[in-house]
Formats: C-alpha cells, sequence, structure tokens
C-alpha cells in the first residue's frame, strides 16, 4: 500500500496509508459500499474492522473482517470474516423491506469487561442508537435502542440520532458521580446541514440544540448480567460548529481513547463547497481533532482550527457521496511499541475504507479553539 502525502494541519501530523476495503466483485452485500468501520483489538490480541455493508436498496449490514499489517507495521488489507449484525429486530427493520445496521463504533468498558457496539438502527421511526454486547467480537447479543431521559421538555427518545460512542471507563458526571457516558448527535428538527443549506438566511443558531453532546447513564453492579443499559440521563452540549469547515454541523466519529493529553476524539465536520452546484451533492465533510479533559471530559483542552483530513482522492471525492471522509474507528499502537501512534479508519465517500496515521506530539498546539461552554469545573 503506497503512503500518500503528509498533512500538516491544525499543528498535528496525519498521514495518509491509502485505501484498505472496497467493494467486493460479486458480493451483493456489498454492491452499494463498504465503509465506515468500528475498530477494536479482540482478546487475542488481533485487529478487528466492522464495516457497514450496503447492498441494493441501501441496506446495510455490519461486517467483520482481520485487518492485515506489511512488514512496515502498516495496515495493507483485510480478511473477510462474516457478517457481525444483520437487521432482524424490529427497530432495525422497516415496514417496507428496507433497513439498516448502521456505521458502529465499538468500545472496550472495562467496568463491564465486556466490548459495547453502538450503532444506527434504521427503524421506522429513523435513525436511532442501538447497542450490542459481545465479549470476544464474535458473538454479539442486542441490548435494544438506546434510551434518554427528556431534556429541556423534549423527549429525546422521539429524536433521531446517530454517530455515538462510549467511554471505555466511568467518567465523572457534573455532580461528579461516576457513571457510564456517551458521546451522540442528535438530530433535532432544522439542525441538519441540507436544511441550513437550504434556508441560510433564517437559520437560528441554537446551541443548545446542535452537535456533539454527551449523556450519562448511572452504572451498577446490575448491570453488568441485565440486557439493557439504564436511561441516559443529563444531557449536555459537549462542542457546536465553530471553525468554517464545520459550519453546518458536527458530530462524532471515532470513541474516546485516552492519551497523555486526555481523551482523544477524531470528529466529523461539514461545509457547504465552494462554487457547488445546485444539481450536485453540495456538502463537504472533513475530520478534527478534539481533546476532552481526562478527568473532567466535559473540558475540551484543543480542538482543531482546521480540518485533519479533508477529502482530496479521487476515492475520497467520487463515491456514493461525494467529498467524504467520515473517521470512525481508531486504533493505538500498541502492538509496536508505537503508544503515540493512533490509526483512524474512516470512509471515503461512502463507498470505501481508507487508513490514515495520527502522530499525537509531546505537547498540544497552542491554537486549537477550546469551545466548552458548558465545562464549569
Amino acid at each position: 500500500m503506497a503512503i500518500a502525502e503528509k498533512d500538516l494541519m491544525s499543528g498535528l501530523k496525519l498521514q495518509r496509508l491509502g485505501m484498505l476495503m472496497e467493494p467486493e466483485p460479486g458480493n451483493a452485500q456489498e454492491v452499494e459500499g463498504v465503509l465506515n468501520p468500528a475498530a477494536a483489538r479482540g482478546p487475542d490480541g488481533e485487529l478487528y474492522l466492522f464495516p457497514r455493508l450496503v447492498a441494493r436498496g441501501n441496506y446495510s449490514r455490519i461486517g467483520i473482517a482481520r485487518v492485515r499489517f506489511n512488514k512496515a507495521g502498516d495496515p495493507a488489507g483485510v480478511e473477510r470474516l462474516g457478517i457481525a449484525l444483520e437487521p432482524e429486530a424490529d427497530y432495525e427493520r422497516r415496514p417496507d423491506g428496507g433497513g439498516g445496521c448502521e456505521d458502529p463504533r465499538i468500545t472496550f468498558v472495562e467496568p463491564l469487561q465486556s466490548y459495547m457496539m453502538t450503532y444506527t438502527a434504521f427503524s421506522p421511526e429513523g435513525p436511532r442508537i442501538a447497542l450490542a454486547l459481545s465479549k470476544d467480537l464474535f458473538h454479539w447479543k442486542r441490548l435494544g435502542l438506546a434510551t434518554f431521559g427528556p431534556y429541556h421538555g423534549i423527549e429525546c427518545g422521539d429524536v433521531d440520532d446517530k454517530d455515538a460512542s462510549l467511554f471505555p471507563v466511568a467518567i465523572p458526571n457534573p455532580s461528579g458521580h461516576l457513571e457510564l457516558a456517551i458521546l451522540h448527535r442528535p438530530l433535532f428538527p432544522g439542525t441538519r446541514p441540507e436544511e441550513i443549506v437550504r434556508h441560510p438566511a433564517a437559520r437560528k443558531v441554537d446551541l443548545d440544540r446542535e452537535s456533539i453532546w454527551i449523556s450519562y447513564c448511572v452504572m451498577s453492579l446490575e448491570s453488568r448480567e441485565s440486557n439493557r443499559l439504564g436511561r441516559f440521563m443529563s444531557h449536555h452540549r459537549l462542542a457546536t460548529p465553530v471553525s468554517p469547515w464545520e459550519r453546518l454541523k458536527i458530530g462524532g466519529g471515532t470513541p474516546p481513547i485516552l492519551t497523555r493529553h486526555g481523551w482523544l476524539i477524531v470528529y466529523h465536520g461539514v461545509s457547504e463547497l465552494e462554487n457547488a452546484r445546485k444539481d450536485k451533492h453540495n456538502l463537504c465533510y472533513s475530520a478534527g481533532v478534539m481533546v476532552l479533559s481526562k478527568e473532567h471530559p466535559q473540558v475540551i483542552r484543543y480542538r482543531s482550527v482546521e480540518p485533519v483530513l479533508t477529502p482530496t482522492l479521487p476515492e475520497e471525492c467520487r463515491g456514493t457521496v461525494a467529498h467524504v471522509v467520515f473517521p470512525t474507528g481508531i486504533d493505538r499502537r500498541d502492538d509496536i511499541g508505537l503508544s503515540n501512534r493512533f490509526d483512524v479508519y474512516y470512509g471515503m465517500a461512502d463507498s470505501r475504507i481508507g487508513v490514515a496515521r495520527l502522530d499525537m506530539p509531546d505537547v498540544l498546539p497552542p491554537e486549537g479553539v477550546a469551545d466548552s461552554p458548558e465545562a464549569k469545573v
């Protein structure tokens, strides 16, 4: 796999390593794309990807594949191993025969001593966050839809939601109690990028109802044996669009992973393409970096002023949805003794999967935007 150029943005180095996975010829399960994978190290130390496999009619399954590495230690390909989840539950299927298990993220949750998958279930009501649990990454037990308490009179369970990921350890909620925390992106009416582009003059930015949110769930000993998690409560808006490259929307990407500087998240931002044609896809999805405080994750220590990855390659600019890089999986390279190296797996134009290398510096760059208005620590 050829190494492409280095992107030097936001004071951080990001190096594309190439395309890792694309639709397999003749495979009906992948005819409309292979994209947006979760990534997790198994009990055997191997790295597994869980790509979204899209069949005709936007019918999505979650596959499983083992990553192969070259002599240099870089990801070089995959071995397909089958299907992890496909639409079976009522909240994953629609009356017209369609459905979807989409865009998974996987975290090993230490208090539960289990892998937890968060994924988008394309239900009759719209996209919702679903949960599944595994001890070995190969056998998954559905836990149903994540449930959310109300926020300022809004029933969050009735709101479309996507891009969810869990913290691997219990973290303090705003009151200081240790709880399970989830990052997610509720799609409140009027905040979708397509709506904002369509009515730019009438746009009223409501900072309480946009972007990346963090919610908390009480953890108890009983929950280890439960078929469901508790209700996520205490909702807080973590970050909203700030920079031009993310003007229309931001959302979660890779699950939080602990670094020397705090919790690292590679997230996505959406902007409008310059000189866009009205009859074409006119949105651009880029990736940025956010670092949250280890002790108080509602505090943002660093945030990209410029994207660390933008769609420039042909595979990123042409596909099912053009001009998209969409980070979803991350792997810290402890296996080769590089604890500050992180391989980021991302969707390319909703059609393929790419991988890039992110090296965390000894000191965070000074120019990062610290946008955390709800952090009152």
